[in-house]
């Protein structure tokens, strides 16, 4: 039986079936508008074909919401555009493109475990750790007296993910950051 969900129960991640696709919510935002009713706006990407769409959805419409079979694997190197994982119970190496990826390639270094996500015998995805730690590979340098302004300062990480960091974070460090928002957390501990 399917699983049926509407407008409040959505978030970033879920994913339903919608016009003839399994959709994966990218972003999302309840909105009301002065006299008439409210609308839920909401960026979509289509998990097999890659695209990305916008769409504006009334609240309380209903969707068959897809749950996958997810199994446990580890990402284990990159093969020119495509990313290479290992299946941790029978150790068969299997290969996903960018496409298939969106967002979370942003997020993958060596030995990361992750969960492939399979929908109809079809890999479809996969899932995050709820946080990753990533080096910083470049930061523009904090001066004294930065600290007076509480903002931070753009990151470029080793997966090329750009991040808002405290402005005394440095080159070289390791930091966490949350796959969910994409917002950093915290220093990574030693």
């Amino acid at each position: 039986m399917a699983q049926v969900v509407d407008t409040t129960d959505f978030y970033v991640g879920l994913k339903f079936r919608w016009q003839d696709g399994i959709w994966e919510i990218v972003d999302y935002d309840h909105h009301k508008m002065g006299r008439g009713g409210a609308v839920v706006r909401t960026k979509l990407r289509n998990v097999e074909t890659g695209s990305t769409v916008e769409n504006s959805f009334k609240p309380g419409e209903k969707f068959e919401r897809i749950i996958y079979e997810e199994k446990p694997a580890q990402y284990s190197y990159r093969d020119g555009e495509d990313y290479v994982f290992m299946d941790l119970a029978t150790y068969d190496q299997m290969t996903l493109s960018p496409k298939v990826l969106g967002e979370a390639a942003k997020y993958l270094v060596d030995d990361l475990e992750i969960q492939l996500e399979f929908f109809e015998g079809k890999v479809m995805g996969i899932e995050l750790p709820k946080s990753v730690t990533l080096k910083v590979t470049d930061t523009p340098p904090s001066f004294k007296g930065d600290t007076v302004t509480g903002g931070g300062k753009p990151a470029t990480l080793e997966t090329g993910l750009v991040v808002t960091v405290p402005v005394f974070i440095e080159p070289g460090e390791e930091i966490v950051v949350d796959t969910r928002t994409g917002l950093y957390l915290e220093r990574a501990k030693k």
